[in-house]
């Protein structure tokens, strides 16, 4: 491991101990690196403004960190145990590559706000595309509610058969889901997106550095004004960072309970892609919705990072070095939900009904609903109507599916108008 940045003259570095310190901080740290170099960039071209740099020491910082930006991207560098954290890779390659000048990147900043300031950068990039899965997803659902609006099918309640619906309806519910997630994204962006960069470990520093123009630099809407809160958000944004990936995954899991009951042969409902689906290790007959069964199973993953974090701010104010635990669940349960979330928006787009089946399902006890309030506008009092009904259903002849929902339809339920315009403007 490189010379470890804290290191004092003459003190003595105990591999295990370190070993325990650093855990798996520099290989989580490759998510955050792009992030790091970033703001380490916009940090020097601050030094610049207060005289800490000249303007060839910076310019030869900016270079050398775009480069190693590249070589990072390109493989070229890799960022593993040599180093004890990103933080250090960074500072020891400018040392190399620049001698006395790569020493002067950290004055006036700490590895909290240099932590800080990348995880904010990049959750702020991690919400937009929690945003774009989950606008994508409420973009299938939608324009299917349309093309299904027709379709007749059950629909359950206690899982059992409680009304006519149609699958356009079903769409219509998990459009409308997606649309209130990709909204949540987004404004979960807008509230971590704030600068602690200049905060250093949680006091300030007695250096003039202009915190606004740096905000300005990272592309961020506003600064975080008092040193003491930005150790005090740590935690805090990242629960609510997996708060919003968290609704996203529930609405994944219900709408994966529906399509792996569709998916059965009890049901029938539906066919999915051979490709989401697997076979059996031994049963030549079997083809498996195991997709469906872990996209069920995702949420998971961030419910224990919640949890995990969770339990470590039972902590006083200011920084505790208990807090590097946050990262790893974090950056876990975000790596694993954008996935799951992505593979969703070709599933629904592909999986295809089985009208004929759907049709069939439906009895002849779930237009009693229709009846009664058929009743109650010819002037019987709703309690009558509901006792008529359950008494003496409709024969046969007089259930129509496809009347019930022209019904529904003309009443102005499930017009899709609306949730059209609050997609467009997400």
């Amino acid at each position: 491991m490189s010379e470890l940045l804290w290191q004092k003259p003459g003190t003595r570095v105990d591999e295990r101990i370190q070993r325990f310190l650093a855990g798996r901080d520099v290989l989580l740290d490759r998510e955050l690196f792009v992030f790091d170099i970033e703001a380490s960039a916009a940090h020097a071209e601050g030094l610049a403004k207060i005289g800490i740099l000249t303007g060839e020491e910076l310019d030869a910082i900016k270079r050398e960190l775009g480069a190693l930006s590249m070589d990072f991207v390109s493989g070229a560098f890799v960022l593993d145990e040599r180093y004890e954290d990103g933080h250090s890779a960074i500072e020891s390659r400018l040392v190399e590559r620049l001698g006395e000048t790569g020493r002067k990147i950290h004055t006036g900043r700490s590895r909290n706000d240099q932590v800080l300031v990348a995880t904010r950068l990049h959750l702020r990039a991690a919400l937009g595309r929690l945003r774009g899965h989950s606008v994508a997803i409420a973009r299938v659902a939608l324009d299917r509610a349309g093309a299904d609006a027709a379709l007749p099918m059950p629909g359950y309640t206690h899982l059992q058969r409680a009304m006519v619906s149609s699958a356009g309806l079903w769409w219509a519910g998990w459009a409308e889901a997606f649309i209130d997630d990709a909204q949540l994204a987004r404004d979960t962006a807008a509230w971590v997106d704030a600068n602690p960069l200049g905060s250093a470990s949680g006091y300030g520093v007695n250096l003039p550095l202009d915190r606004g123009y740096t905000t300005r630099a990272l592309g961020f809407s506003r600064m975080q004004v008092a040193a003491t809160y930005a150790q005090l958000s740590r935690g805090k944004f990242e629960l609510q960072a997996l708060t919003a990936l968290g609704q996203a995954l529930l609405d994944v899991r219900r709408l994966a309970w529906d399509l792996s009951l569709f998916a059965s042969a009890e049901f029938d409902f539906i066919s999915l892609p051979a490709e989401y689906t697997t076979g059996s290790s031994l049963m030549p007959n079997k083809r498996n919705p195991d997709l469906i069964e872990l996209l069920r199973a995702s949420y998971v993953v961030v419910a224990g990072a919640r949890t995990e974090i969770e339990q470590l701010l039972s902590l006083p104010s200011g920084y505790h070095r208990d807090l590097q635990f946050s990262k790893e669940p974090l950056l876990r349960a975000f790596a694993h939900g954008l996935d799951a979330l992505a593979l969703v928006p070709d599933l629904l787009a592909r999986m295809e009904w089985k009208p004929a089946v759907m049709r069939a399902a439906i009895d002849d006890g779930m237009f009693a609903t229709d009846k009664a309030l058929e009743l109650a506008k010819d002037g019987v009092p709703f309690r009558d109507a509901y006792r008529q009904a359950a008494e003496s259903p409709l024969p046969r002849a007089g259930n129509d599916p496809d009347a019930s929902l022209r019904a529904r339809r003309e009443a102005g339920f499930g017009a899709l108008d609306a949730l059209h315009a609050r997609l467009d403007a997400l």
